[in-house]
């Protein structure tokens, strides 16, 4: 099932190192809970991330598991800070839903992102004037100011293949999203071209599932695998729906969504014939 609750990467680190150390020492959670004044509950949200452990706790919790090393002490309190941290869209909190800041803290701190869409171009690799379309699209009520904010803040996520060390990106995407004239025809022209540009850098990969593709059924939605480079945070999957989004983080479900990922690999076109693909539609506008 979803967490819909706010936890950053870190925290879930933080959580996942607690939880190791707590069973290497043979605390139960109800012993674990006593200790910081708290209950069983407790315990189990701040081990997967969903609640943020004060210095005290951090400390009181690290004595009782036998965290000994001054290294891993000071490891475990520089997560508890940066689960504190400041990102840039922290300001524009209150305008946010709770589940676009589950994505957005996702996204800030992935090592591999893998989209799959069958309807439109996804998020990170959008135009302004293509995203723009798509905003207005899905919610017809809101006026020009909110467009432009949400607009802006889909370009700002971009800013995360500007990063040093940008994360791998992969697109799946159907042949039809290739064709829809989200915005019309121009506006098209511009996202199928920006398409095949980002496809030129070393860490973006676009990929099409053509219509002749008779191994494709059609019936997967859009949703997006995030992986991170340390072995303690766990893989997350976001599920879009009408309304908003999920977040799966279970062994069992993530395993379901990367067989999804690897049948839709299968069907989909290698990456030079994809853009060939595009260049043709592209080129046909």
């Amino acid at each position: 099932m979803g967490q819909p609750a706010r936890r950053t990467a870190r925290r879930r680190r933080l959580g996942a190192a607690l939880r190791e150390a707590r069973g290497a020492a043979g605390v139960t959670p109800e012993e674990a809970a006593k200790a910081i004044h708290g209950d069983k509950s407790k315990i189990s949200r701040i081990e997967t991330g969903r609640h943020r452990v004060s210095r005290l706790e951090l400390e009181t919790l690290m004595d009782l598991f036998c965290v000994s090393d001054p290294k891993i002490r000071e490891w475990l309190v520089a997560l508890s800070t940066e689960g504190q941290r400041r990102s840039w869209w922290r300001s524009h909190g209150d305008r946010l839903e709770q589940d676009f800041k589950e994505l957005l803290s996702l996204e800030e701190d992935a090592e591999r992102i893998v989209a799959f869409q069958p309807q439109v171009v996804p998020g990170l690799v959008q135009t302004r004037p293509y995203a723009t379309s798509v905003i207005r699209s899905n919610d017809p009520s809101l006026g020009d100011e909110q467009v432009d904010f949400f607009a802006d803040f889909r370009l700002r996520r971009q800013e995360i293949f500007k990063k040093d060390t940008p994360p791998e990106y992969l697109c799946i995407i159907t042949e039809g999203v290739l064709h829809q004239r989200v915005g019309g025809a121009e506006v098209l022209k511009q996202q199928l071209e920006h398409l095949l540009q980002l496809g030129q850098q070393p860490n973006i990969t676009v990929r099409v599932i053509p219509f002749s593709q008779t191994g494709y059924t059609g019936t997967s939605g859009a949703f997006t695998l995030y992986s991170y480079p340390d072995p303690l945070d766990l893989d997350v999957v976001q599920v879009e729906y009408l309304d908003g989004a999920l977040y799966l983080e279970e062994e069992n479900t993530i395993r379901k969504y990367r067989e999804s990922l690897d049948l839709l690999r299968s069907s989909a076109l290698p990456a030079p014939e994809s853009h060939d693909l595009i260049s043709k539609i592209h080129r046909d506008l």
